[in-house]
């Protein structure tokens, strides 16, 4: 039963840390290795998605921006050139939140980003928990 709750405390830390709340995913998701280490995919599976989505609701009000409210001019730049493989750096901190808010001013493809946000997500939280297991 406390495995569920740390599991859905992981999810939210996860989803509210990719939005322009703040957040402490990263220490969720060793907090939850820590208690439960045979978790290791299921919490993997879990930040990662939950990031994701937490992301696209960011590129969803980035869709609601009227266009005199435009995103900064670096991100701008940055998104025009690398299009939407530049959301695999949505986990950057400072310029992360800013990424998927611009993609979706400029009204990249929701799929593509979707896609792109999850490897992204995934291979970070993958890079913090070899860490966790072979460095700690």
């Amino acid at each position: 039963m406390m495995q569920t709750y740390a599991y859905a405390a992981l999810a939210f830390s996860a989803f509210t840390s990719a939005t322009i709340l703040p957040g402490t995913s990263e220490a969720a998701f060793a907090a939850f290795l820590y208690q439960y280490p045979k978790q290791l995919y299921g919490a993997w599976f879990c930040a990662a998605l939950f990031n994701g989505l937490g992301s696209m609701v960011s590129y969803w009000l980035g869709r609601l921006l009227p266009d005199k409210k435009r995103p900064s001019e670096k991100v701008l730049r940055h998104l025009e050139r690398w299009g939407v493989w530049s959301l695999l750096l949505a986990w950057v901190p400072i310029i992360g939140d800013a990424l998927p808010i611009a993609a979706g001013w400029l009204r990249l493809n929701w799929f593509k980003c979707l896609i792109i946000l999850l490897i992204g997500k995934a291979l970070r939280y993958g890079v913090i928990a070899w860490s966790l297991v072979y460095l700690v």
